[in-house]
């Protein structure tokens, strides 16, 4: 059928912020849609409130708001752009609810607006859990014996209905899992439902008997309005059941179906999303299989793009929301041509001739006193994905793509640290641990067979594995170097094994492995993603490693014909340029670094440049087969990059838009193009020189830069023993910031007030980065912290593209602080100290590109300021995107043009942009996905993702950013007041303005005895071990709107976690800093006085 001409403007909802259960997939998915949109001649109107995503870039849609995704600023945006149709299911469980809201609240019929992709009756019978589950029965396909729940006496007759434990919650309408989990008691029975239903916008749960030990696969599957479908990939979880799949290993295509079952499961796909009714786009299906039997359940369906869409549409090249989005306007499977091989229509199924393994990364060592312990809720935070010819290939690639400094699935001289009869229990439990423990139950000698009855893990699986545990016994055990044969070698590299992992297993360097490759010729040939298995040729380059022997036949007795291994890709002569990206997602290096790396790939094309991009995680844009010229899914590791190199010979390779991931390469790639071997391929490190990163790196040569330029730095030391360091605290005195040296995102950083705190973190530390010293500085009390970012050219020009002034206080990490621009409150004098002090800091270091730099700025009790540099970072910042979509000036490509040797001047950049309004930048915390941690911030950086808000004023602006974090600060109500007592005295100003604007105000004894003694009108609560009503009793029932709690130290954080535990719980906003407070203060003022106004990015910056 032709595309619908009865529409013309189109709105897609983004994802919103990177959280757990929700990441930059949605990027890729709603970037997708967007252009694949657009060139069919529609106008596209985005409302997405992520300033870091790809998608909220000016040129992706024809209007695009970075506003909040919630129903009134939704309203607002229909009510300027009168769109014909709104495609909600490219912005995930967000999007999805929302367009929900706004059917039902009659905002779609009032201004004549279609749901296409997915109508509302498809939606709520695929994520209704009731309506789903009659659906099911229509057709005749089993669900789990469950029952639905929307209170708890409901629950509990429910439960008594199922029986046994343990029993899963799943919450209706929720991401990730969010909300649910597997109650093993009836304690934990009450407890998850209660949170169930509080977390589901409808109060609805499911409850199932659990299937733990069974199977779970995934289904991909297009529809469309012809009634085609097409099963695009059929995806496998490693975990049994009992695991939230966005935890689980998964691997694609499925391995242990038999083909009837597989041809059951492609049967049952089809069948469900008929019977949903998703005509036109995608869905992902999940479900059940007993080992022992065969027996099918389905647990869920998406109808919607999904994360697991993502990683199919990577694994395959089969761009799922791309052709979503054209079948959600009209087109069918058969009138859309296949991308990648330009011949194909897209209702051929995609066939893949290799194996793909995603395996999740997770941070649990950010959230200390939550336990690790996986289930229904998901947890991690990225995910790797690696491609390889068989399972142990792809297998070991994903593992050392994590960067976890595991170089492979092999022995770490850690096989012993569980002991036998610990394992069991091990295996038993699902963890990120368990993989590995499966290779120490194997060294203890436990069988396949014994290793399955315990962690219900397929024994196929647990057979490959065994694989890779044998080569490495068998080849490598005892070995020296010189005696590994080419065959041993050759087989050693086709299970996935690294030159570093070898290297540490017979006690050599990477390089000798290195050197025995090269003589033996056991090198990797790129293979080609083509969707079809090479049955036609594929015309986009999106490639991956493997090892093939070359062909050994036999002309006559005397002579062997050697055939080299079959070369999938040609290497083009143009000029290149070769972008390292940022590997999977993590706490501290997101989405914010791919926006860079892409931004790059796009300036270079312009410049004139072939871009070559290398990267392992499945989720992003950077990732997308056509945002680069040429595509490696690979690990970034110093052996894979070499590769690459050497096969490509790049006139210049790009190592500061990826965070700390290409740096930690960048100085041993530099020493490697300088040997003769690297010479060969006369490639080049663009930008800013390892050297002078490591300098800014090294706290000793950037002391020596400092003293040289007369720049003021906190009083400071570096420690490499407990001894050392209370040594260096006796010279600068308590509080002081504590850190390991070389680390991202604050990892391990802490405020320490005496000497037994110091002590300890002492203790733990050296675990942390046992090669570099702890960095000991002098800390900052009361002062605001300070971002530059700014641009340097290689004629010593320096442009600020933004100065942002953080809204908590010097301590708290600058990733989970909130920051505006331009600067609210700093004198012009200290500003322009500021300025200077970039400037000559970007000279000094030759900077060429981005650097990004933070200081402090102290004010006394007589408001004068001082101004102190506290880092500098010469490579892109998590803030480049803030600060780009705030100004109108893409820093990013700037910096890549500066890199391909234009010049500022030449580019038209001669003065600092000044953003047209107040912009803030918020950050997004995880705290609720674990229960055990408390909320309060601090120098570690816990946050996953971001928001912004626009507006004429900081209030509004601020009040913009807090709904969009999904913190909505309350226009009245009561407000809970506790804080320490350093911050009473400023306290005093905030509890004024509330009572002010109308707010009733309560707190515990102490503070309400101060605030009352400075006569503001106040109830004391008592607090929980004081008696009954208490606080956590009125946040429990609703009786308090917002939280104002400062502790300062360990001892006064834990005394409150209860607190702020149960406002987490009961989703009442946080604030644990005085300044937060004085900013939602000016933020609820803002609210009382007028609605919230919206903006177009196009009309802000008048493009």
């Amino acid at each position: 059928m032709p595309r619908r001409k009865d529409i013309r403007r189109i709105l897609i909802l983004g994802s919103g912020p990177i959280v757990i259960g929700q990441a930059c997939e949605f990027d890729y998915s709603g970037t997708q849609a967007c252009k694949a949109l657009r060139q069919e001649g529609y106008e596209v109107v985005l409302v997405n409130s992520n300033p870091a995503s790809i998608m909220t870039d000016p040129e992706i849609a024809n209007r695009t708001y970075i506003e909040p995704l919630s129903f009134d600023v939704i309203k607002q945006v229909i009510e300027v752009e009168k769109p014909d149709a709104l495609l909600p299911t490219m912005g995930g469980q967000t999007a999805l609810n929302i367009s929900v809201e706004l059917a039902e609240k009659g905002v779609l019929d009032q201004f004549e607006i279609e749901l296409i992709g997915a109508d509302l009756t498809s939606i709520r019978k695929a994520e209704d859990r009731l309506l789903f589950k009659e659906s099911m029965k229509n057709i005749g396909i089993a669900v789990c014996p469950s029952g639905i729940a929307s209170t708890i006496d409901e629950s509990i007759n429910v439960g008594k209905e199922i029986g046994s434990f343990p029993r899963i919650i799943r919450p209706a309408f929720t991401l990730g899992g969010s909300g649910g989990g597997i109650a093993y008691n009836q304690e934990e029975y009450v407890s998850i439902c209660k949170q169930g239903l509080e977390a589901s916008p409808m109060n609805q749960i499911l409850i199932e008997k659990s299937l733990l030990g069974w199977k779970e696969f995934e289904l991909e599957v297009m529809r469309d309005i012809s009634d085609n479908v097409v099963i695009v990939c059929s995806i496998e979880n490693l975990d049994p059941m009992g695991i939230h799949t966005g935890d689980s290993i998964t691997v694609a295509p499925a391995q242990t179906l038999t083909d009837r079952e597989y041809q059951r499961l492609r049967d049952y796909s089809i069948k469900i999303i008929r019977e949903i009714g998703v005509a036109t786009g995608g869905s992902n299906i999940q479900f059940a299989v007993n080992p022992l039997n065969g027996e099918v359940v389905v647990i869920e369906m998406n109808p919607r793009v999904s994360r697991s869409s993502a990683l199919a549409s990577k694994a395959t090249g089969f761009p799922i929301a791309k052709i979503a989005a054209l079948l959600a306007i009209g087109y069918t499977l058969d009138e859309i041509t296949n991308d990648i091989t330009g011949k194909t229509p897209a209702c051929f199924e995609p066939t893949i001739d290799y194996i793909v393994t995603k395996i999740p990364r997770f941070a649990f060592e950010k959230f200390g006193g939550s336990s690790n312990i996986l289930n229904t809720s998901m947890k991690s935070v990225g995910e790797a994905m690696a491609i390889g010819r068989s399972f142990e290939e792809s297998f070991q690639k994903a593992i050392r793509s994590l960067e976890i400094g595991l170089h492979g699935w092999s022995s770490n001289d850690n096989d012993q640290l569980i002991p036998i009869k610990e394992i069991d229990k091990v295996l038993r439990t699902p963890s990120p641990e368990r993989i590995f423990a499966i290779r120490m139950a194997m060294s203890h000698g436990k069988t396949d067979q014994e290793i399955n009855s315990v962690s219900n893990i397929d024994c196929w699986f647990l057979s490959k594995l065994r694989n890779i545990f044998n080569a490495e016994k068998n080849i490598l055990s005892g070995k020296q170097i010189s005696q590994i044969s080419e065959n041993e070698l050759f087989e050693l590299k086709q299970l996935g094994f690294s030159d570093k992992q070898i290297s540490l297993l017979i006690d050599v360097g990477e390089f000798e492995v290195r050197s025995l490759r090269k003589k033996y010729n056991v090198v990797p040939t790129f293979k080609t993603v083509d969707t079809c298995s090479a049955e036609f040729s594929s015309s986009t380059p999106y490639h991956y490693s493997t090892y093939e022997r070359p062909l050994k036949q036999l002309i006559n007795k005397d002579i062997i014909e050697i055939k080299e291994t079959c070369r999938e890709v040609d290497v083009s002569s143009n000029k290149k340029v070769l972008i390292l990206g940022g590997g999977p997602n993590r706490i501290g290096q997101g989405i914010e670094f791919d926006y860079c790396c892409c931004h790059c790939s796009y300036q270079f094309q312009k410049e004139g440049f072939s871009t070559i991009m290398i990267n392992s995680n499945p989720e992003t844009v950077s990732t997308d087969y056509d945002t680069s010229d040429i595509l490696y899914f690979e690990p970034l590791t110093l052996e894979d990059v070499l590769n690459i190199i050497e096969y490509e010979s790049p006139e210049g390779i790009i190592i500061q838009f990826g965070g700390q991931t290409p740096l930690k390469l960048a100085m041993p790639i530099l020493n490697w193009l300088n040997t003769a071997e690297g010479r060969k391929t006369k490639t080049r490190v663009l930008g800013t020189s390892p050297i002078s990163i490591d300098r800014a790196e090294d706290r000793e040569q950037f002391d020596l830069i400092l003293n040289q330029l007369g720049i003021r730095q906190p009083k400071n030391g570096i420690a490499r023993s407990a001894i050392e360091a209370l040594e260096i605290a006796k010279l600068i005195s308590y509080p002081l910031v504590v850190r390991p040296s070389y680390v991202l995102g604050g990892r391990a950083m802490e405020i320490v007030y005496d000497d037994a705190e110091l002590r300890r973190y002492m203790k733990e530390a050296v675990k942390i980065e046992p090669e570099h010293p702890v960095l000991i500085d002098q800390y900052l009390e009361n002062a605001i912290e300070v971002d530059v970012d700014a641009l340097c050219d290689s004629n010593k020009e320096v442009i600020i593209g933004g100065l942002m002034e953080h809204i908590e206080p010097a301590g708290i990490h600058s990733g989970d602080s909130a920051c505006c621009l331009p600067s609210v409150s700093l004198s012009q004098k200290s500003i322009s100290i500021i300025k200077k002090w970039t400037k000559s800091i970007s000279l000094s270091l030759d900077v060429l590109g981005l650097i990004n730099l933070q200081f402090a700025v102290q004010k006394d009790l007589n408001g004068n300021e001082q101004v102190f540099i506290i880092e500098a970072n010469p490579r892109a910042s998590r803030t480049v995107p803030f600060v780009s979509k705030a100004t109108g000036i893409p820093l990013a490509r700037i910096a890549s043009s500066l890199m391909s040797g234009r010049s500022l001047s030449e580019l038209g950049i001669n003065k600092e942009p000044q953003p047209p309004l107040q912009a803030i930048k918020e950050a997004v915390m995880p705290f609720k996905r674990f229960p055990g941690t408390d909320s309060v911030l601090g120098p570690e950086m816990r946050s996953t993702g971001e928001v912004m808000g626009s507006a004429s004023s900081f209030g509004m602006a601020y009040a913009k950013s807090e709904l969009a974090a999904g913190e909505a600060l309350p226009v009245s109500g009561v407000v809970f007041l506790s804080t320490h007592d350093r911050d009473k005295q400023s306290l005093v100003i905030v509890a004024k303005n509330l009572i002010n604007l109308g707010f009733k105000l309560i707190a515990t004894s102490g503070t309400s005895s101060y605030l009352k003694r400075s006569g503001i009108n106040v109830e004391t609560v008592l607090k929980v071990h004081e008696g009954r009503p208490n606080i956590e009793d009125l946040i429990r029932s609703g009786k308090i709107q917002l939280i104002i709690n400062t502790p300062i130290g360990r001892q006064a954080a834990f005394d409150d976690k209860y607190l702020r535990r149960a406002a987490l719980d009961y989703s009442v906003p946080t604030l644990t800093t005085v300044a937060g407070a004085k900013a939602a203060v000016e933020a609820i003022t803002a609210l009382q006085k007028q609605r919230i106004t919206i903006n177009a990015l196009q009309d802000i910056h008048r493009i």
